[in-house]
């Protein structure tokens, strides 16, 4: 409660008092009885309510988000050509008023939902694309009346603007930018670019008529319902598409997998084959090379052999070939060896 109002209670309650008084005098009077002292009452009342009804009148308080017009007879406009701004003001009484604006961000919304929008029932804005395909936007605007520009606004629109203004150009706007747009693209990748178009010329128009723009909200784009099952069939037909496609790169993968492993397989039989017939060359020459060393040694063997044998040895080894169980031997004497003893002389190398 400001102190206006406050003035005006108590302005009102010195009426009733003055009134009251004022009836038990005429009651008393006709009574005969005397009225002493509320003659002086009742002065005292209407002087007080005719001063607190003046000074309530010529105090204005307005709110942080409020400014006023004055509208007064002595103007030559009939309404002085500053605004007021919030905080306290004295106005001449009982022939100055004051038209009040809000200047708080006001939020107005057309919905296909009864319960959002500021007009009951489906209050959506219907468009057509450039491509002829007819579309339904939800949206809301968020603005504030100008105070710079209060005076101009109260001439031309006072508060009708809402109504008269912010409705009428949001959707024109919307129209007007859906228009430019095809249905695909606002489906697709255009969207914000079609809220940038919107928010745009709304601005721009709502400038001129002295109010500011704060935010532009697309909420909702909704289709035809023949445009939504067309849509809805496109997209089960690329979900398809994307299945089988998916299916072959699944079926190409397991085909490669199929061709590295068989890959695999013939390198790995390759590198064993090569690896055998590398062992089989390496037993060869391990073989041959042990061949060799046995018979350098045999034929070392055989030369110090050769080298090691005398006469003597040579009739004991013979001896002992020719009869291995025999230990003694007569011979008459004169007679010569029944065999002939073997040739002890060492043929020449």
């Amino acid at each position: 409660m400001n102190i206006s109002t406050l003035l005006q209670g108590i302005a009102s309650f010195a009426w009733i008092g003055f009134i009251g008084v004022l009836v038990l005098i005429f009651v008393r009077a006709s009574r005969n009885q005397p009225a002493k002292g509320l003659t002086s009452l009742v002065l005292v009342l209407l002087v007080a309510a005719l001063l607190l009804t003046t000074v309530g009148a010529g105090l204005v308080f307005l709110q942080a988000n409020e400014y006023g017009v004055v509208i007064s007879a002595f103007a030559p406009k009939g309404y002085r050509e500053v605004a007021l701004t919030p905080g306290l003001h004295w106005i001449i009484p009982f022939v100055e008023s004051v038209q009040k604006y809000s200047i708080a961000r006001q939020t107005y919304t057309m919905s296909s939902t009864s319960s959002e929008g500021a007009v009951q029932g489906d209050d959506s804005i219907q468009a057509r694309t450039k491509d002829g395909q007819q579309i339904f936007i939800d949206a809301s605007v968020i603005y504030a009346a100008d105070p710079t520009q209060l005076i101009q606004l109260h001439t031309v629109w006072q508060n009708r603007y809402e109504e008269n203004v912010v409705r009428p150009v949001s959707r024109a706007a919307i129209r007007n930018a859906v228009s430019q747009f095809g249905v695909e693209e606002l489906v697709s990748t255009k969207r914000s670019e079609l809220e940038s178009a919107i928010r745009a010329e709304i601005e721009t128009k709502l400038k001129v008529n002295n109010i500011i723009m704060s935010d532009f909200l697309m909420r909702n784009i909704r289709f035809s319902d023949e445009y939504a099952a067309a849509v809805e069939q496109k997209q089960v037909a690329e979900q398809q598409a994307q299945q089988a496609k998916f299916v072959v790169e699944s079926k190409k993968q397991e085909a490669e997998q199929a061709r590295q492993i068989a890959q695999g397989q013939a390198d790995a039989a390759v590198i064993a084959s090569k690896g055998a017939a590398e062992s089989a060359v390496i037993a060869a020459k391990g073989a041959a090379e042990a061949r060799l060393v046995q018979a350098d040694a045999e034929a070392k063997a055989n030369t110090l052999l050769s080298q090691s044998l005398t006469p003597t040895l040579l009739q004991y080894q013979y001896i002992l070939k020719l009869a291995p169980g025999v230990q003694t031997i007569f011979i008459p004497s004169g007679n010569q060896f029944i065999l002939p003893l073997p040739n002890t002389e060492q043929i020449p190398q």
